[in-house]
C-alpha cells in the first residue's frame, strides 16, 4: 500500500488522534480482559459444578499467557512488522474472547482464556512500542499518561461493568463484551494507524535477522510460566510445589541466558540488559508494581476486618485508587513532556515514598479518612513514575527493538505484579501472625497493615536509590 504523503488529493487514512485511539481502546480491552473476570469466579464455579481453584484458572490462564509471552510478541513485532502484528492480536483476542462466551465447558473457558492472554499480550507489548511511531516526541510523555490513564480506567471499570453484565445477561455477557470492545479497536487501528515504515521482515533480512529466536522463545516462556505459578499457586503460601516451580524458572532462567549468549539474532539481546537507561528501570518498575500490588492484597482486609466496612463500602474505598489513577495519567505525561522524563522519574517516587509512609501511619490514625488520604498521595506519584519511565526508555529505543523493550517494560510490570501476590501477602500475614489473616483481630489486622507499608516503603527507597545510582552512571 502506498504511504499516505503520497497520496494526492485522496482523504486522511491515518491520524494521530485516530491512532492514539485506536492503541489507547487496545490497551483499555486488555486491562479490562483481567479484571472483569475476577468478579465472574463465584458464577462460574455455580456454573460449571466446579471448585474454587478450578475456577481459578479462568483468571491465571490470561495472566499466565500475558506473562510468558509479551516480551515474544514484542520482538516478533519488530520482525515481522508492529502494526500487523497489533491487528492480528486484536483479532485473536476478540475471536478469542467470542469463543469464551460460548464455552460449552470450564476446560473450552480456560482454554479461550488462555488464547486471548495471547492477543493480550500482543496488544500489551505493542502499543507502548506504536507511540513513537504515532506522535511525535515531544508529546511521547502525553501519550504514555493517556496509555496509563486507559489501563487504570480498564482495571477500575471491570468488576463494576461485569457485576452489573452477570446480574442481568449472565456471565457469558462479559465475554461478549470484550469481544466487541475488541473489535471497535480492531477496526481504529485498522483505519488509522500508519503502517510500519521501513519495518518487518524486509529490514530484518537486510540485517540477516529475519530469524526468530524460537529456542529463546520456549526457554523464556517456561522460565516465566514457572515463576508465576510459583507466586500464584498457593495464595501466598510456599509449599513443595511452589519451591519447586521456582527452582524450574532459576534453571530456566540460567538457561536462557546460555542460549542468548551463542544464537545468531537472540529474542533478547543481553547487551540491553547492561543498559545504563533500560537496566534500572526494569528494576524500579519491577519495585514499585510490587508496592502498588500490596494495596490491592491488603487493602481488602483492612476495611474489612479492622475498620469493620461492609463489602459494598469496601469495593468503594478499593475504587478509589483506579479513579484517582485514570484522573491523573494524562496530567502526568503531561507534566513529563513539560518538565523532562528523568527528574519526573524521581519526582513520582518520592511522592510514592510519602504515599507508602502515609499507609503505614495513617489509617492505624484516621481510619477511612486516613486510607483515602494516603492512596490519593500514592497514585499520582505512581502514574507519575510510569509516564516518565516508559517515556524515559522509549524516548531512544533503535527502532528494531521498540517491541522487544516494550515487552520488557510490560513484563517487568507484570512480575512486580505477581511477585507483589505472594510477597506482600506473605509479609502481611507475617505482621498479622497468623496464616488465617481473614479470623485475625482487628488491632492484628491494622498493625499487619503498617508493617506491611513500612516494608514497602523500603522497597520505593531502593528504586529511588536505583535512579540515583543510574543518573549519577549515566553523568559519569
Amino acid at each position: 500500500m502506498a504511504d499516505i504523503a503520497e497520496t494526492r488529493g485522496a482523504p486522511l487514512r491515518h491520524s494521530t488522534t485516530g491512532a492514539l485511539a485506536g492503541l489507547s481502546l487496545a490497551m483499555l480491552v486488555s486491562s479490562l480482559g483481567t479484571s472483569i473476570a475476577n468478579v465472574a469466579l463465584p458464577t462460574l464455579s455455580a456454573a460449571f459444578a466446579a471448585s474454587f481453584p478450578a475456577v481459578q484458572w479462568v483468571v491465571l490462564a490470561y495472566l499466565l499467557a500475558i506473562t510468558a509471552l509479551i516480551v515474544s510478541v514484542g520482538r516478533l513485532g519488530d520482525v515481522v512488522g508492529r502494526r500487523l502484528l497489533l491487528i492480528a492480536g486484536l483479532t485473536l483476542f476478540s475471536a478469542a474472547s467470542f469463543a469464551a462466551a460460548l464455552a460449552p465447558s470450564l476446560a473450552m473457558l480456560i482454554a479461550a482464556r488462555a488464547v486471548q492472554g495471547l492477543g493480550a499480550a500482543v496488544m500489551m507489548a505493542l502499543t507502548i512500542a506504536l507511540v513513537g511511531e504515532t506522535v511525535p516526541k515531544q508529546r511521547t510523555g502525553s501519550a504514555m499518561g493517556l496509555l496509563g490513564t486507559m489501563s487504570a480506567i480498564g482495571t477500575a471499570l471491570g468488576p463494576s461493568l461485569g457485576g452489573v453484565l452477570i446480574a442481568a445477561l449472565g456471565w457469558r455477557s462479559i465475554f461478549l463484551v470484550n469481544a466487541a470492545l475488541g473489535a471497535v479497536a480492531l477496526l481504529a487501528v485498522w483505519r488509522f494507524l500508519p503502517g510500519d515504515k521501513g519495518a518487518g521482515i524486509d529490514r530484518a533480512e537486510a540485517k540477516g535477522a529475519a530469524r526468530f529466536d524460537m529456542l529463546g522463545t520456549l526457554l523464556l516462556a517456561a522460565t516465566l510460566a514457572a515463576y508465576a505459578l510459583a507466586m500464584t499457586m498457593g495464595r501466598g503460601h510456599f509449599g513443595g510445589l511452589n519451591i519447586a516451580l521456582l527452582g524450574g524458572a532459576i534453571v530456566g532462567a540460567a538457561l536462557f541466558v546460555v542460549a542468548e549468549a551463542k544464537v545468531a539474532s537472540p529474542l533478547v539481546k543481553l547487551a540491553l540488559l547492561r543498559d545504563p537507561v533500560l537496566a534500572p528501570s526494569l528494576a524500579m518498575n519491577a519495585l514499585v508494581s510490587t508496592v502498588m500490588m500490596a494495596t490491592l492484597v491488603v487493602g481488602p482486609f483492612f476495611l474489612s476486618r479492622a475498620l469493620s466496612l461492609g463489602d459494598a463500602a469496601t469495593g468503594a474505598v478499593m475504587s478509589i485508587g483506579p479513579v484517582v489513577s485514570a484522573f491523573c495519567g494524562i496530567i502526568a505525561g503531561r507534566v513529563v513532556d513539560r518538565l523532562g522524563a528523568a527528574a519526573m522519574v524521581m519526582a513520582g517516587l518520592v511522592l510514592m515514598v510519602a504515599g507508602c509512609i502515609a499507609l503505614a501511619v495513617l489509617p492505624g490514625v484516621f481510619g477511612v479518612v486516613g486510607y483515602v488520604t494516603a492512596i490519593i498521595l500514592l497514585t499520582p506519584g505512581y502514574q507519575l513514575f510510569q509516564a516518565a519511565n516508559n517515556t524515559a526508555v522509549m524516548a531512544d529505543v533503535d527502532s528494531s527493538e521498540r517491541g522487544v523493550v516494550s515487552g520488557m517494560l510490560s513484563l517487568s510490570r507484570n512480575l512486580g505484579l505477581v511477585t507483589g501476590t505472594a510477597v506482600m501477602g506473605a509479609v502481611f500475614a507475617f505482621a498479622v501472625g497468623t496464616k488465617d489473616v481473614a479470623t485475625a483481630a482487628p488491632a492484628a489486622v491494622a498493625g499487619g497493615m503498617g508493617f506491611t507499608f513500612a516494608a514497602a516503603t523500603g522497597l520505593v527507597a531502593l528504586a529511588v536509590a536505583i535512579a540515583v545510582a543510574g543518573r549519577r552512571g549515566r553523568i559519569a
